[in-house]
């Protein structure tokens, strides 16, 4: 029995997540601009268009400027509102930056059309949100507080419970349970959404992954307990690895309490044109778009498009054979490093110490990455870690217990003259120029080489 108190509304992740997770972000501009005003015309809630890693691939391999982009976006979309993912205090890049270069980023991802920013921070430490969360209520923006959600022994719903708390406390709009491996099931999410609704007065937003093939179930659950938005994908780029399709998704609740008011018909041209797209992004850059459900997901929690990569990078290592030790002993370091969700930048952490582990020897080659995350570099861990890893890896220094980027100093005036120096500017550097190399400063600079 569909009880939500009213229509549910949809995100489309089309055009950021959807094709992320499905083509490797490599859906271009000009691939989106001739739908961009159907799309305005059909009633979403809003569309996700940035963030996540389409900055990085808009610089890196489509030799585009992402601020362009999102500037012609937002001129075509002017009913629906824009939203982006923004990794707290990681920005879009994949360390911390200082609190200049986030409060800075913000406000010009505002000002060029964000209209919705979904924070989130990897570990669920919300000293680690404080500062863009506070940077884009003060430009206007509808602030999302994210809750990074994953089963280990110390993830629970007191846990998710008390970061939604903690997130209203500094500000969010709405609250978001961020499933980014597909891990919530069904009964969990009816469970979860039930409790979140009942301690936070916030509109919840429930975004998951097709992943382990649970999405449209847990989805129908979510709704039943009373979930506000969800995430959906048209389509092409929908189901595999990414989000449900919208135009099921939206056939389901038809003529329900909960019917999302969109019409999917009008969807069905939409889709057809970016069916197409798909085909030729699958063909010009060599991509399986054709990611069937990975139900080990559930036993190894590990996000599909990990899977893939971390198998690339043994075969391209010599050790393709080596893939099933690989994944048994992800789950040992995660345990072992506090149980961190599995989202970039951690994901990509305890990953690379597996093969590390099972290649050379359990820690007798610790990535630097791993050493800051055992310090405290990226906050706060879920779970504790022992004694004996934490000597292991960072021998007798003392993790921080303070907020990470209180360490960093001011940065922008820092990018901003490095590339004054680098012969790129007569005089002060245009801001989102600064911006781009502050996060990726050699593909920047690629970009600059070819375009300044």
């Amino acid at each position: 029995m569909l009880n939500n108190r009213g229509p549910v509304k949809i995100v489309d992740t089309l055009l950021r997540d959807g094709h992320q997770s499905l083509a490797a972000t490599r859906m271009r501009l000009s691939d989106m601009v001739p739908m961009l005003q159907k799309l305005d015309n059909i009633g979403y809630h809003a569309l996700e268009v940035w963030g996540g890693a389409t900055f990085d691939s808009c610089l890196r391999f489509l030799d585009e400027d992402p601020w362009d982009r999102l500037r012609v976006i937002k001129m075509y979309l002017q009913k629906t509102p824009l939203m982006m993912l923004l990794r707290g205090q990681n920005v879009l890049g994949y360390n911390h930056y200082a609190d200049d270069v986030v409060r800075e980023f913000v406000k010009r991802a505002v000002y060029n059309g964000i209209d919705i920013i979904r924070i989130f921070d990897a570990l669920n430490d919300v000293r680690n949100l404080e500062v863009a969360m506070k940077a884009a209520k003060q430009e206007g923006a509808h602030v999302q507080g994210a809750v990074v959600y994953t089963i280990s022994p110390v993830h629970n719903t007191n846990h998710y419970i008390e970061v939604a708390k903690n997130l209203a406390s500094l500000g969010a709009d709405s609250i978001c349970i961020k499933d980014m491996a597909g891990l919530l099931s069904p009964y969990d999410a009816y469970n979860l959404v039930s409790a979140l609704k009942e301690n936070v007065q916030l509109p919840l937003e429930l975004h998951t992954h097709y992943t382990s093939g649970m999405a449209s179930m847990t989805y129908l659950k979510a709704i039943e307990a009373g979930v506000d938005i969800i995430d959906c994908a048209l389509s092409p780029f929908a189901l595999g690895t990414s989000q449900p399709a919208t135009e099921a998704i939206v056939a389901a609740l038809e003529g329900t309490p909960s019917d999302t008011g969109i019409k999917k018909e009008e969807l069905f041209p939409i889709a057809d044109y970016f069916r197409n797209v798909k085909k030729s992004l699958a063909t010009e850059f060599s991509l399986n778009t054709a990611i069937d459900i990975d139900t080990k997901v559930l036993s190894f929690q590990i996000p599909g498009g990990m899977l893939s990569n971390m198998l690339n990078q043994l075969k391209e290592q010599g050790h393709a054979d080596k893939y099933q030790e690989v994944l048994e002993e992800m789950p040992r370091v995660r345990a072992e490093l506090g149980y961190p969700p599995l989202v970039t930048p951690t994901s990509q952490i305890v990953g690379s110490q597996a093969i590390a582990n099972i290649v050379f020897g359990r820690y007798k080659i610790v990535s630097v990455q791993t050493k800051d995350l055992v310090r405290g570099k990226y906050g706060h861990t879920p779970g504790k870690i022992s004694d004996e890893i934490r000597h292991l890896i960072i021998g007798d220094d003392r993790p921080i217990d303070y907020r990470p980027a209180d360490d960093i100093p001011p940065q922008m005036e820092k990018y901003r003259n490095s590339l004054i120096e680098k012969g790129y500017f007569q005089q002060a550097a245009n801001v989102e120029d600064v911006l781009s190399y502050a996060l990726f400063p050699d593909v920047a600079l690629s970009y600059f080489n070819k375009h300044r």
